[in-house]
C-alpha cells in the first residue's frame, strides 16, 4: 500500500485514538438501584454518555454522602436529590437537572395492616431521617389523620433492600419501598396502602454538580444532562429495550422487571417546569425539617439554565 494511500486510514486511526482519551472522565453516583434510578446507568449502557464524549464511572453512594463527595473532588455529579446541604450552605451544589420528579415509592404494611390509621404507634421504616421516605412517609400520615411525630415511631434503616428484608421478617409495621421491591412484597402477601405518586410531587433523581464545576465546565455539564434526557426518552418509548435493561442490571427475572418498568415509566420527566414545582416543594419540607425560616428560593438549590439549553439544542422533542 502507498503512503499516499495509507495515509487516510492512519489518520482516520489517529483522530479515533485521540477522541477516546480526549473524552471525559467522571464518576457519577446513583443512590440505589431501583427503577426510579436508571437514567444514567442507561445513558452508559446504551452509549449516550459515549455519544456527548462522556467516559462514566457510576457508582453507588446513599444519602448525603454524595454531596460531601462532590464537594472533595470524590464525585462529579449525584443523581440523588438530596438538598439539604445547600439549603444549610454546608456543600457548594446545585441540581441542574430533575429525570424523575415524582416519587414512585409505596407505603407497605404487615398482612394485618389495611389501611394507614392502623400505623398508629407503629413502626415505620425510612432511608434517612431526611429525604423523600420520610417526607412521604409523613404526608402520607396527615392525610389519614395522624400526627406523624407522635403516631408513628421511624426508623432509618438506610438502603431500599434492608428495608424490604426488615419488613418481611417482621421487624417493621411499614416502610417505603420503590420497584420492584413493593410488586415482590404484595406477592408475599404485604399491602400496599399507599403510592406515593398519586398524592405528591417531589424530585426524585435528577443531576447534582459542584457550582464551581457549573461556572467552570458548562460545556461538560450539558453534555451530561444531554445524555440523560436521551435516556428518559429511550425509557419512555423502549419497553422492551428497557425490561432487558432491568433484568441484567437489577438481576431480576423478566417477570419483576415488566412490573418495575411499568411502576416507574410515567414519572420520568425531564421538563424544567416540572423540576421547579417539585423543588418547591421539596425546599418547603427541609425548611420545616431543619428548621429554617428564612425564604429559600428554587435559584438556591438549583440552576436550570443548561438543560433549558440542552433541550434547545436538542430540538425539545
Amino acid at each position: 500500500m502507498s503512503v499516499a494511500k495509507s495515509f487516510p486510514i492512519l489518520l482516520t486511526g489517529f483522530l479515533l485514538h485521540t477522541w477516546v482519551h480526549a473524552a471525559d472522565k467522571i464518576r457519577i453516583s446513583i443512590p440505589n438501584l431501583s427503577g426510579q434510578f436508571m437514567t444514567m446507568s442507561v445513558a452508559q449502557k446504551r452509549g449516550f454518555l459515549k455519544e456527548e464524549g462522556i467516559e462514566a464511572e457510576i457508582i453507588r453512594v446513599t444519602g448525603g454522602a454524595a454531596d460531601a463527595a462532590m464537594s472533595g473532588g470524590e464525585l462529579d455529579y449525584t443523581t440523588g436529590m438530596s438538598l439539604s446541604g445547600v439549603i444549610t450552605g454546608a456543600y457548594p451544589v446545585k441540581a441542574v437537572a430533575c429525570f424523575v420528579p415524582s416519587p414512585v415509592l409505596s407505603m407497605v404494611a404487615r398482612p394485618e395492616i389495611k389501611t394507614v390509621p392502623e400505623l398508629k404507634g407503629k413502626t415505620v421504616g425510612v432511608s434517612t431521617f431526611s429525604g423523600v421516605s420520610i417526607f412521604a412517609a409523613r404526608v402520607i400520615a396527615k392525610q389519614s389523620g395522624l400526627d406523624p411525630e407522635r403516631d408513628l415511631k421511624f426508623v432509618a434503616v438506610g438502603a431500599v433492600e434492608g428495608r424490604f428484608i426488615r419488613l418481611t421478617q417482621g421487624l417493621l409495621d411499614a416502610t417505603i419501598l420503590a420497584p420492584p421491591l413493593d410488586a415482590e412484597a404484595k406477592k408475599k402477601g404485604f399491602n400496599i396502602l399507599v403510592r406515593v405518586a398519586d398524592i405528591l410531587v417531589f424530585p426524585e433523581t435528577g443531576l447534582v454538580a459542584v457550582v464551581r464545576k457549573i461556572q467552570t465546565k458548562p460545556d461538560e455539564v450539558r453534555r451530561v444532562i444531554r445524555a440523560g434526557i436521551k435516556a428518559n426518552r429511550y425509557i419512555r418509548t423502549n419497553r422492551d429495550g428497557t425490561i432487558q435493561f432491568i433484568m441484567d442490571w437489577l438481576k431480576v427475572n423478566k417477570e419483576v422487571a415488566a412490573t418495575t418498568y411499568d411502576g416507574v415509566v410515567k414519572a420520568y420527566n425531564e421538563d424544567p417546569a416540572v423540576c421547579e414545582k417539585a423543588l418547591r416543594v421539596m425546599i418547603d419540607e427541609r425548611k420545616q425539617a431543619l428548621k429554617i425560616t428564612r425564604e429559600v428560593g428554587v435559584s438556591e438549590v438549583a440552576d436550570l439554565t443548561l438543560i433549558r439549553e440542552a433541550l434547545k439544542e436538542m430540538g425539545n422533542r
